[in-house]
């Protein structure tokens, strides 16, 4: 793999250097520096020339600062004549600004994948983004991948013959009835209403979870407050376990901690989409490595293979 270039802005470089792990290459090197006024400058400090480059780069907080190294990081790779520039973005924050659901709002994820494609980017490698049309926003090709693969192989270590997998709300329904297939468990959603960004109401839940194994899926934690309203409404209806799982573990505002205090949550599984601190990190929370996947999709990219084979072939069993 010698034209390959891979590298990495300030978000997640333990990310990074763990995919070029996988891959058997180097992580190049990248400078990000900051002028008095506070502008930003990046520099690519390897040949980029003719090279397939991959730029990694997930969207966390601080998201605007890691979104202007990341449109600096495309704009140094077209300006050093590389051969084709990928954006490996693990975590889309914008993807959530989806929908026009108020007057005079603007269309955060559609603009956003605009400026990527207008800095340089070719082509996109992404994971999970929040609903499907966010795919449509950008006018290059995106690989989408998911977790549910890596999720599955870490639930199957338990008993799952009386497993429920819960959606907090319709819209996540489809995932979570992928990953009831994977596991071979049943399905049930929440009834969600969201007032605002971290008030949500749950009227029900349409499934049988009354004495069942409960695995509240969602495809980001970010405030909490839809898993905990969630979890009230499961207590009423009397499951016999539950463990909270999702792929993008963002954690804002003391998440983790409040969700890692409920009694009754056995576990608190995530991916390293987003870097989760150490300090942060409690003993209810397992962190699972989505490194591999993103290394194959990339050597698949590389190489003119297909990425969506990924998802046919069987996962890798834990170590």
């Amino acid at each position: 793999m010698r034209d390959i270039a891979v590298f990495s802005g300030t978000a997640h470089p333990e990310l990074a250097r763990e995919v070029c792990t996988h891959l058997g290459v180097p992580l190049s090197p990248a400078r990000v520096s900051r002028f008095a006024n506070d502008c930003l400058e990046v520099q690519l400090q390897a040949n980029c020339r003719e090279r397939d480059v991959f730029l990694v780069q997930p969207l966390v907080r601080p998201v605007q600062e890691h979104l202007v190294e990341l449109l600096m990081m495309c704009d140094a790779a077209r300006g050093a004549s590389a051969g084709r520039i990928t954006v490996v973005m693990p975590h889309y924050s914008y993807a959530r600004s989806d929908k026009k659901d108020a007057p005079r709002i603007s269309l955060g994820g559609r603009l956003v994948a605009d400026l990527m494609v207008a800095a340089g980017a070719s082509r996109v490698l992404a994971m999970t983004l929040h609903s499907p049309q966010v795919h449509g926003f950008f006018p290059v090709p995106v690989d989408h991948l998911h977790a549910l693969r890596e999720l599955a192989v870490h639930f199957r270590q338990y008993d799952l013959t009386r497993t429920t997998v819960v959606s907090p709300d319709l819209g996540n329904a489809k995932e979570a009835a992928a990953f009831a297939r994977l596991i071979g468990a049943r399905v049930a959603a929440g009834a969600k209403q969201r007032f605002a960004d971290d008030r949500v109401s749950i009227s029900s839940v349409i499934g049988e979870v009354a004495g069942r194994d409960v695995i509240v899926l969602d495809d980001e934690i970010a405030k909490g407050s839809t898993v905990l309203e969630l979890l009230e409404k499961l207590r009423e209806l009397g499951p016999r376990s539950i463990r909270v799982a999702c792929t993008h573990g963002l954690f804002a505002a003391g998440a983790l901690k409040r969700l890692s205090e409920q009694p009754d949550v056995l576990e608190i599984v995530c991916t390293n989409t987003v870097p989760v601190p150490m300090e942060e990190r409690t003993g209810k929370l397992q962190v699972l490595s989505i490194a591999p996947a993103l290394a194959e999709a990339v050597r698949r990219i590389h190489n003119g293979e297909s990425v969506s084979a990924l998802f046919d072939a069987p996962p890798a069993e834990s170590p």
